[in-house]
């Protein structure tokens, strides 16, 4: 499960940024969540609580929120410069597994609606961004 994966890669990252800040408590963390990524939001937001309890920082990590926004896919044609998304692509289950566990791949299933050419740029929607950290610093909120 990558889900586990990507939120032990987020945790470790916002506690880096969180000591690069001089931040003591980390309260909030918000997360872009891009569609192409195609997380189980369930299990990755359970993967992210554990982890923040169970971290030897977890007195920094105790009584943090997790907020989640998802990031539509879409994706842009560099033959005919047409803009569609992920929704409009009609995958297999198969292929929409293998776009899941490795999203690079993309490019081998998927087309454009119009054109039918492989050569196209992911937009938006894609990875695990952190958009945001506030936390507490000696009694003050940042």
């Amino acid at each position: 499960m990558h889900e586990w994966s990507l939120a032990d890669a987020v945790i470790a990252a916002a506690l880096e940024e969180s000591r690069k800040e001089g931040l003591e408590e980390i309260t909030e963390i918000t997360l872009k969540i891009g569609e192409l990524q195609q997380l189980d939001l369930e299990i990755f937001k359970f993967a992210l609580d554990e982890l923040a309890r169970t971290r030897d920082e977890g007195l920094l990590l105790k009584d943090m929120k997790i907020k989640m926004e998802p990031e539509k896919a879409i994706f842009r044609c560099r033959v005919c410069g047409k803009e569609w998304d992920f929704g409009d692509i009609g995958l297999t289950e198969e292929e929409y597994e293998a776009v899941h566990f490795a999203p690079e791949v993309a490019h081998a299933y998927i087309r454009c609606p119009s054109c039918k050419s492989p050569d196209f740029e992911v937009i938006q929607g894609r990875g695990v961004l952190i958009q945001s950290i506030k936390g507490k610093s000696a009694g003050k909120v940042q």
